[in-house]
């Protein structure tokens, strides 16, 4: 009997994973928008429960392609392609996810999801922050206005997205030794 040989253009189980991960943060990220905030740009951050835990399974390269198709799926789908809040959402996004990886990296098994949520948030929002003042705003006291709040709101997110991140690292942790342990 012929070995069937592997076709190249097969995509590999790990490039399946990562496009359906990009595909639940663009819904996530969807949904989110639909949700009034009191500030501009000031939103939950759900998307990032699927980067960080992204990231933990598969690294930045992959963190990174989610955070990218995220942005650009979800700013090509509201019509705001290249305007401020893509601008916004890009800068904000390329850092968190540059943020979560190095802390990650640099204290793996001292910083657990919530950790990195909590910097990934904060970092993402000092982004945005500094972005708003640099392109838009250019009044410092308006930034310093609302930096408390929104950098408080970050903390608030980065801590519930951390432990949504946690459950989910925790039950494919469960799944794959119960798989283990019948094969």
């Amino acid at each position: 009997m012929a070995k069937i040989k592997n076709n190249p253009a097969t995509p590999r189980p790990e490039a399946i994973h990562i496009a359906l991960l990009s595909a639940y943060a663009v819904g996530l990220h969807s949904i989110e928008a639909l949700i009034p905030t009191p500030v501009p740009w000031l939103r939950l951050g759900l998307a990032n429960i699927i980067t960080l835990t992204t990231i933990y399974l598969y690294g930045l390269r992959a963190g990174m392609t989610v955070t990218l198709t995220r942005v650009f799926i979800r700013s090509l789908l509201a019509g705001t392609f290249l305007g401020p809040a893509f601008i916004m959402s890009l800068g904000g996004g390329i850092v968190s996810t540059l943020a979560m990886w190095v802390i990650i990296a640099m204290f793996r098994g001292l910083a657990g999801p919530v950790t990195v949520s909590i910097f990934g948030a904060l970092a993402h929002n000092i982004m945005q922050l500094f972005l708003a003042y640099f392109l838009f705003v250019k009044q410092i006291k308006a930034i310093l206005l609302v930096s408390p709040v929104i950098l408080s709101f970050g903390i608030i997110t980065g801590v519930f997205n951390g432990i949504v991140v946690n459950l989910i690292i925790r039950k494919i942790q469960q799944s794959r030794e119960a798989a283990g342990s019948k094969g």
